[in-house]
């Protein structure tokens, strides 16, 4: 670890019309009042937990070290296990649905993990449907504060955590097929493929039978046009130049999109 965490981050489903997250907020606020709390997003499409693990795992590793909280958590309440998780990154905290593990892996991997069970570490009452405030939020501010992971419950075998399905990522002879992983704000289509599968495509391909530049940049593409590109996250990732390149291939998360020499 590298000493006291520097921030609490927060990526959660709840939405911004409630005030769900102004209550984890002032959990944290209450017991950790010094902590710096970074809000990724509250705009996890409802119980996707394919897309906040995703979105988990490609931005933590640009926060500073610290306590990173996610909740999308259809399974609140019943017998899924809080969990909190330590790597060498930083330490997670949240359900244990497949939620964390990406984001473990992408800080270095798993080093411990601990069910949250300790009644001194949770809320005075416990609801069974916002375990976001009366669990994980004071669980994150106690670990803020210093106190150690293992302090919080029960060691968890890292090899019993729940993990989720591997998504499909298919090489082809000339081309690849791939599970689209995430649809971001601009439509932009990620796939679960990383980017060295583009390798060696020409500069004019076909996605799902569309014809595409394979570019660099969205301008590589004529406004209005397909192009197929390396993203930030160093995944195969398919856009629209001044457009939605999922509406163009109407497609969603879960679908599988194939990109070809025409």
């Amino acid at each position: 670890m590298n000493g006291t965490p520097q921030c609490v981050s927060l990526t959660t489903d709840y939405g911004l019309a409630d005030g769900f997250v102004a209550a984890c907020h002032g959990v944290l606020a209450r017991l950790a009042p010094a902590v710096r709390v970074i809000d990724v997003t509250h705009l996890i499409p409802p119980a996707d937990v394919r897309r906040g693990a995703a979105v988990l795992a490609q931005t933590v590793p640009y926060l500073p070290w610290g306590v990173h909280v996610a909740v999308v958590d259809p399974g609140v309440g019943t017998a899924r296990r809080g969990i909190a998780l330590a790597a060498p990154g930083g330490l997670l905290v949240g359900p244990d649905n497949g939620l964390l593990v990406a984001a473990a892996e992408a800080l270095g991997g798993v080093t411990a993990a601990v069910e949250l069970s300790d009644p001194d570490w949770l809320g005075p009452s416990v609801s069974r449907t916002f375990h976001g405030r009366d669990v994980f939020a004071p669980v994150a501010a106690r670990l803020a504060l210093g106190a150690p992971p293992a302090a919080a419950g029960p060691a968890v075998d890292p090899g019993a955590l729940v993990r989720l399905p591997e998504p499909v990522v298919r090489a082809e002879p000339g081309g690849l097929s791939a599970e689209v992983l995430t649809v971001d704000h601009f439509g932009n289509v990620q796939l679960a493929a990383p980017g060295a599968l583009l390798d060696g495509l020409p500069a004019r391909v076909l996605v799902n039978g569309h014809e595409a530049v394979h570019g660099r940049t969205f301008g590589d593409a004529e406004p209005g046009a397909l192009v197929v590109y390396v993203d930030s996250a160093a995944q195969v990732a398919v856009a629209v130049n001044t457009g939605r390149a999922a509406d163009t291939l109407h497609t969603a998360p879960g679908d599988v999109i194939t990109i070809t020499h025409p």
